[in-house]
């Protein structure tokens, strides 16, 4: 039995009279993944999961969720997903409680109330079910998103932008309850603008700019290969007036009116660069290091393509 939840193959979508929005694009998401899907604005992410869950027809390729294809029996793919949409859109004349109940009756759920009460418990909105939509607030209606789509019990869920607006609080209390979705086997496909999320939640991503895929891969091994370097900075007890010549191969920087010496260094080389230090007559008192993020790699990727 495969492990595949998402097989995409030569995915192309071109709008009416515009450009390509998706080039050609190749992605596989294996079952139990957090994957996260990065990209600028722009950059084809949300035709992608608008694809994959039937709202946009696409030009060619291939989709298949769970080993179904999408033209074969696009029911079943509804089923089998649960998207959070970035768009904020409830009934104003309906409740939290009410606003569940219905979404499960588009899927032919009936009697689930101690379901809707667990997602509203794991999501902290127990208290406001008897609420009226209009008087949540953002954060809550971001919430209510999140529960509207795992009402089905899907096994993918889509999360599109899911934390924009959201205080740094209820990010949190998002991604524990989320995390332990993943932990008991829910796929999870991610697009987000805040990086650190990707980098700390998912364990694979792509990026993707311009309609292609740019690099896909395990998270640190992205950060790795494309990050370059990275900087050792040496917090010293007497100030220094030149480089010592053990470190002069070395590209070097005096700071601080001499009272911090950095270094600029392949991420390889980071053992030779420390016994290069130990063999000076230097006294360091402190030092840091600063790896490279998932950030560097995303602007290398996109930004930095942009301005060649």
């Amino acid at each position: 039995m495969s492990d595949i939840a998402v097989n995409i193959k030569n995915l192309t979508k071109r709008y009416k009279d515009g450009p390509l929005a998706l080039d050609d694009v190749d992605l596989e998401i294996k079952k139990g993944e957090f994957f996260a899907l990065l990209g600028p604005n722009g950059a084809g992410k949300s035709t992608m999961i608008n694809i994959m869950s039937g709202l946009v027809k696409k030009t060619h390729g291939d989709v298949e969720i769970f080993g179904t294809n999408q033209e074969d029996d696009p029911t079943k793919i509804k089923f089998d997903i649960g998207v959070v949409p970035q768009e904020i859109s409830f009934d104003p004349f309906l409740t939290v409680q009410q606003t569940l109940e219905f979404q499960s009756g588009y899927y032919g759920i009936r009697d689930n109330k101690e379901y809707i009460e667990e997602v509203l418990v794991n999501l902290n909105l127990i208290d406001k079910k008897d609420a009226g939509t209009r008087q949540l607030s953002g954060g809550m209606k971001r919430r209510l998103l999140i529960a509207k789509a795992l009402i089905h019990k899907p096994k993918l869920l889509i999360l599109d932008e899911p934390t924009a607006g959201v205080d740094v609080e209820l990010r949190h209390t998002l991604w524990t309850y989320v995390r332990k979705l993943n932990e008991a086997g829910l796929t999870i496909l991610l697009t987000t603008h805040y990086l650190e999320e990707a980098e700390a939640l998912c364990k694979r991503l792509a990026i993707v700019d311009k309609g292609k895929i740019k690099a896909v891969g395990k998270t640190k091994s992205l950060i790795e290969e494309y990050s370059g370097k990275k900087t050792i900075s040496l917090n010293l007890k007497e100030k220094l007036k030149e480089v010592p010549s053990e470190l002069n191969k070395y590209e070097t920087q005096i700071l601080e009116n001499g009272s911090i010496l950095e270094i600029t260094l392949d991420p390889s080389n980071t053992e030779h660069v420390f016994k290069a230090v130990g063999a000076t007559s230097l006294d360091v008192t402190n030092f840091s290091v600063a790896e490279q993020s998932l950030e560097d790699v995303f602007l290398k990727l996109t930004y930095e393509q942009h301005e060649k």
